[in-house]
C-alpha cells in the first residue's frame, strides 16, 4: 500500500491492521438537501455528508464517473497518487476521503461498512451522479463491495484491489490474532500514521482512529453467498499471491459473482480475476503498469 525503506516491517504492521471486512445491514443512506462545498486546494473540496464533513478531489472530466477509495489509515495521495493522473486522461475521476481519514474529519460514531458506502452514494447524489464505477484497495475495496450489495443501481462496474474478501474465513488466523492485540504504536512512524500526523484536522486522534479501524475489523460477521449472487454489476478482483487473504476464498468469491466458468464455450464471465505474482497486501498498490493493465480494459469495455 505504501512505499517505505524498511518494506518488510512495515509490511507485517499492516497486515495486523489492514484487513478489509464487511458486514451486513439493510439501512437506507439518509437523505440530505443538496449542500454547498468548499474548495480547499487544487481539486480539493467539501461536503456536508450525513453528518460528516467529507473531503474529497475531482480531477478530470467526461466519460463514466470514477469513485476512488483508500485503504484504511490512508488517504488519496498515499494509495492513488500514482495512478490517479492516469485514470483521469479519458474521465472524471473522484477521490474520497473516509471518515476520520486524510482531511476529513472523524466524529462521534464508529467506523462502519455501512456507513462508509452509504456517505458515498449520498456524496454521488449531491453531485448529481446517478451511475457511476468504482474502484477500492483493501478497505475501500470492501466500501465498493458494500455498494454494489446496498446500492446496485448507482454500481456500472467496481474494482476491489487487496484483500479482496466476503467472510472472515478469507483471512489467516494469524492476523487476525495480531490485530486483536494491535495498538496505536505498532503503527508509529509508519508512512499512515506521518501522512496522518501532516494532514489530519486532529492529528491527536490518531490512536481512535487505530481503535476504529480495529474495531471495524474484529466485529465483521460476513456476507452471504445469496448477497454476492444478487450483484449485477461486473468486478475485478486483483489480490497477491501473498495477500492477507487465501487465494482459495477469493476465486470461490468469483464464482459467486458470476465468473469461473469455461470461457471458450459459455463465453467470457462479467466478472474478472488476476493474481498478481510475487505480491502482498501492502505492495499490490504500488504495481501501478500492472494494475492499469487490466483496470482499465475492464472499464472501457461495453
Amino acid at each position: 500500500m505504501r512505499r517505505n525503506p524498511d518494506l518488510r516491517s512495515t509490511a507485517c504492521k499492516l497486515a495486523l491492521a489492514v484487513i478489509v471486512l464487511a458486514s451486513i445491514a439493510s439501512l437506507a443512506a439518509a437523505q440530505q438537501p443538496i449542500s454547498r462545498v468548499t474548495r480547499r486546494g487544487p481539486g480539493g473540496r467539501y461536503a456536508m455528508v450525513n453528518g460528516l464533513r467529507m473531503y474529497y478531489e475531482v480531477r478530470g472530466q467526461g466519460g463514466v464517473p470514477l469513485v476512488l477509495m483508500h485503504g484504511a489509515f490512508s488517504n488519496i495521495a498515499t494509495d492513488f497518487g500514482k495512478i490517479l493522473p492516469t485514470l483521469a486522461k479519458n474521465r472524471m475521476v473522484i477521490a474520497i476521503e473516509a471518515q476520520g481519514h486524510g482531511h476529513t474529519p472523524d466524529i462521534d460514531s464508529a467506523l462502519t461498512y455501512e456507513s462508509m458506502a452509504d456517505r458515498v452514494a449520498e456524496l454521488l447524489r449531491q453531485l448529481r451522479i446517478n451511475r457511476a464505477d468504482f474502484m477500492g484497495y483493501s478497505m475501500g475495496g470492501g466500501t465498493a463491495l458494500y455498494l454494489a450489495v446496498r446500492h446496485p443501481t448507482l454500481v456500472r462496474k467496481f474494482v476491489y484491489i487487496g484483500g479482496a474478501s466476503y467472510s472472515p474465513d478469507a483471512f489467516y488466523p494469524q492476523l487476525m490474532e495480531g490485530e486483536a492485540k494491535m495498538t496505536a504504536k505498532d503503527l508509529a512512524g509508519t508512512p499512515w500514521q506521518k501522512a496522518y500526523a501532516r494532514m489530519a484536522p486532529n492529528p491527536q486522534d490518531w490512536p481512535k482512529l487505530v481503535e476504529k479501524i480495529k474495531q471495524l475489523d474484529l466485529n465483521w460477521k460476513g456476507l452471504r453467498d445469496d448477497d454476492l449472487r444478487r450483484i449485477k454489476a461486473p468486478a475485478l478482483l486483483l489480490v497477491g499471491d501473498a495477500d492477507v487473504v487465501k487465494p482459495e476464498h477469493v476465486v470461490q468469491m468469483l464464482r459467486l459473482l458470476g465468473g469461473g466458468v469455461p470461457g471458450d464455450i459459455v463465453g467470457l464471465p462479467k466478472s474478472q480475476l488476476a493474481i498478481l505474482p510475487g505480491t502482498t497486501h501492502v505492495t499490490i498498490i504500488s504495481k501501478t503498469d500492472w494494475l492499469l493493465s487490466m483496470i482499465t480494459p475492464f472499464l472501457n469495455a461495453k
